[in-house]
Formats: structure tokens, C-alpha cells, sequence
């Protein structure tokens, strides 16, 4: 598993300089540039533990979570002007990122819900999703993954394909499968801009 532990924090280290960024972007001071950080980088997590009552969520068990993604906060804000020209790399890293959230989530649902797919496959999503969706809700902006861009989706097959395998696979190739598929997904969708279809009130016609 140490790989796909390596994977994760570089899931939450992605994840936390996309928050750092929209609060700096937003104007924030120090501290909310990391709060908005910790959130993007852990709120996932959080909101899949307290819904299928693994409590206390494990970014609380796990101090190394919140200090690598506070890091991260801070090493945005302190170079600010270097990290946004490596726009490429970080979009490459959140696509790993939610992967790796999409598949933890995905296991940690069916180790505990191990008859109920569709709770899986949704705690996959809420666990690759989240911390973007709350991002953009601390920030006052309708969610990214509501408006552009095939982001949910891929997690929603990613995990799809953690449930199909999970009983003809060895566990651990399953979460790789998942974690392959998701990014897979992901950063074909940067290459082409795909996008899911966007009904125009102009012309009362969906627009792709």
C-alpha cells in the first residue's frame, strides 16, 4: 500500500494548492487560504466518514494529513507567482489525486457495506468530490464539478469499476484499477475538452 499512500498525499497536496489558489484568488488572509486549503484537501474524507459512521473521520486520526496540506497552503502562499505557472502539473496531480480519494473512498464503503453497490459507488464520488465542492462553497461559487468539465463522472466509472472487480480481483489490483481508471478519464477529458452538455437558454438546445 505504500504507493498508493504516496499517490494520496499527493492527491491532498494537489488538492490543498487548488484551494490555497481560489483563496488567494479570493482575497483571503492567511489563515483562510489555509483553512480553504485543509477543506479542499480533507472535506471529502470527512463527509464520507461521517456518513457511513466511521468516526472519528480518519484526517482526525491521521495528523499527517492536515500538516501536509496546511504545508501546502503555505508553500502556495508564500510563492504564489511560481506555483500557477505549473498549471499543467497540478491539473496532471488532482487527476491522480482523485483517483487515489475515488478508490480510498471506494474501499473504505465496501469494507464496511459490502452488499450495498450503490453506496459505494456514491461514497467514491462524495470522497473524490467533496473537497472541491466545499472549496467552491466557502468560496461563493457554484461547484466546478456542476459546470464544466468531466470531473464526477470519472469518479462515478472509477468506482463503478472497484465494485465490478472487487470479488474477482485481489483487493489491492482493484483499488489500482479504480485509481487508473478515474485518472484515465480525467485527463482524457483535459486533452479533448470534453464536457458534459449544457442546455442554452438562447437556443433551448443542448450545447456541448
Amino acid at each position: 500500500m505504500h504507493l498508493l499512500d504516496a499517490v494520496v498525499y499527493l492527491g491532498i497536496i494537489a488538492a490543498g494548492i487548488s484551494g490555497a489558489l481560489m483563496g488567494i484568488k479570493k482575497q483571503l488572509d492567511l489563515f483562510g487560504v489555509i483553512c480553504l486549503c485543509v477543506a479542499t484537501s480533507l472535506g471529502g474524507g470527512i463527509i464520507r466518514d461521517l456518513l457511513v459512521g466511521n468516526v472519528p473521520p480518519i484526517a482526525f486520526i491521521k495528523p499527517s494529513y492536515f500538516f501536509v496540506s496546511s504545508i501546502a497552503g503555505l508553500l502556495t502562499w508564500l510563492f504564489y507567482r511560481n506555483i500557477v505557472r505549473l498549471g499543467q502539473f497540478i491539473l496532471i496531480s488532482d487527476a491522480i489525486g482523485l483517483g487515489a480519494f475515488t478508490a480510498i473512498g471506494s474501499s473504505t464503503a465496501i469494507t464496511l457495506f459490502p452488499n450495498e453497490p450503490f453506496l459505494v459507488v456514491f461514497m467514491g464520488l462524495i470522497t473524490g468530490i467533496g473537497g472541491g465542492v466545499l472549496r467552491d462553497l466557502f468560496a461563493q461559487e457554484i461547484p466546478y464539478v456542476f459546470r464544466k468539465e468531466i470531473y464526477a463522472v470519472a469518479s462515478i466509472v472509477g468506482s463503478i469499476s472497484y465494485v465490478l472487480t472487487y470479488n474477482i480481483l485481489p483487493h489491492i489490483i482493484s483499488l489500482y484499477i479504480c485509481l487508473g481508471i478515474t485518472f484515465f478519464l480525467r485527463i482524457i477529458s483535459l486533452i479533448l475538452k470534453l464536457n458534459a452538455p449544457v442546455l442554452s437558454q438562447e437556443t433551448s438546445s443542448p450545447k456541448l
